[in-house]
């Protein structure tokens, strides 16, 4: 099947399935259908179970679908600048210390701590993996997805200091933990040396040239949206600062995330304000909703229809269930300890720990890079339980964050 036919089928898929959510279901869009494209993949494994052959066709659709090259390589760049585009730089700069220390701080905090937490707990369940190997999965389980969490922020009251923390938190922290995770798997695959001066400039290569090469692009683009009158012009040149920008962050080894959620910055304030008129600013803005609603659809659908082509003995499906609480409690510490020193001389919301903690949404990011992992019995092992840890927390954790702010604040 090729390319054409596989997009048909998943937005004629997506269109349906979101209008039956919509009508009946009523959950949050994302959650909905993501719910819905898990459910029919059972109900199409059971129908392979009693000999029917559509399970097999489902299951070479998906096979045909590189998942770590359709979100880290396409759909990324596109979700985190227009979840960038919409955010008020000023309130993102009252919360920057809590931001910059969940960020990084507590990514690589979580990262370890899961890591350690994994080493232990598997042996109960009847697995073994390596230190490393663990590590491995605290670096892609740590960072939250700021996909899931802006799709369920969306639909929550969650106040809006509180709400700020963590949109900037899941917006920045995705490209610190792929930093970890590179250098992880580059210990794993013989191609360095444990060296905290190497990934430490690492680090800095990645996360500050990311910075400093979104700020350039978006402010190029901005300098042209001003003599651009033209709302088709303005949505064009948007266009190539994602498309482009993220191609050319790859060639120069920067982070192409952390750049488009600058670049998103500069264009959603400044460039909204001094460089778009009013008509072409609802526009453009009209564009890039579009464009975040419709890859956030499909990219949910493609999580739902992951199972078709993951195995689940009984000792993954176990391995997934135990992390689920080793991660939880991670977090609460890793979020808990900061925010608890920033209280000493900042004003912090009630139950902001609580709150934060629960709204650690793992997504398509974590399982993209557990896809990208060498093949092999040890990989199959990481993606069936990040698997398992992605589906509770944007099912159990995206459902209740709504009713646990309405209970909490």
């Amino acid at each position: 099947m090729d390319v054409i036919d596989t997009i048909a089928i998943l937005i004629t898929l997506a269109a349906i399935l979101s209008y039956v959510n919509y009508r009946f279901i009523k959950f949050p869009p994302t959650i909905g259908l993501m719910i819905m494209a898990l459910t029919l993949s059972l109900f199409l494994m059971f129908l392979g179970k009693m000999g029917w052959a559509i399970e097999e066709k489902a299951r070479v659709i998906m096979e045909g679908i590189d998942f770590n090259k359709v979100l880290l390589q396409g759909m990324l760049s596109f979700l985190l600048f227009s979840g960038a585009l919409h955010i008020n730089i000023n309130d993102l700069a009252k919360s920057k210390w809590t931001i910059g220390i969940l960020a990084t701080v507590g990514v690589v905090g979580t990262t370890f701590m899961v890591g350690t937490l994994m080493y232990y707990g598997v042996r109960v369940v009847g697995l073994h993996l390596d230190f490393i190997y663990c590590l491995l999965f605290g670096s892609l389980i740590a960072p939250t997805d700021p996909i899931s969490v802006l799709g369920i922020l969306k639909k929550v009251d969650a106040p809006k200091s509180l709400a700020t923390k963590i949109t900037g938190e899941s917006l920045f922290n995705d490209g610190v933990g792929v930093v970890i995770f590179l250098a992880v798997l580059g210990l794993i695959g013989g191609d360095h040396q444990f060296d905290i001066k190497e990934i430490g400039f690492l680090f800095l290569k990645e996360a500050v040239g990311g910075i400093v090469f979104g700020f350039v692009i978006g402010w190029i683009i901005y300098r042209l949206l001003r003599t651009a009158d033209n709302y088709s012009i303005e949505i064009l040149l948007t266009l190539a600062l994602v498309m482009g920008g993220y191609t050319l962050a790859g060639i120069l080894h920067v982070s192409g995330p952390i750049a488009m959620v600058i670049a998103g910055l500069l264009i959603g304030n400044q460039g909204r304000m001094f460089a778009m008129s009013e008509g072409n600013r609802e526009r453009v803005d009209l564009f890039w909703e579009f464009m975040d609603h419709i890859l956030n659809a499909i990219l949910f659908l493609l999580i739902g229809f992951e199972v078709l082509v993951l195995a689940f003995p009984r000792e993954y499906f176990l391995g997934g269930l135990m992390a689920i609480p080793l991660i939880l409690f991670s977090r609460f510490l890793c979020v808990g300890i900061p925010i608890t020193l920033l209280r000493l001389k900042k004003t912090v919301e009630p139950h902001a720990v609580k709150i934060i903690t629960w709204a650690g949404l793992r997504g398509g990011i974590s399982i993209a890079l557990a896809l990208s992992i060498p093949k092999g019995e040890i990989r199959e092992i990481i993606i069936a339980i990040t698997y398992i840890v992605v589906v509770f927390s944007i099912v159990v954790q995206g459902l209740t964050m709504k009713p646990l702010i309405r209970r909490l604040v």
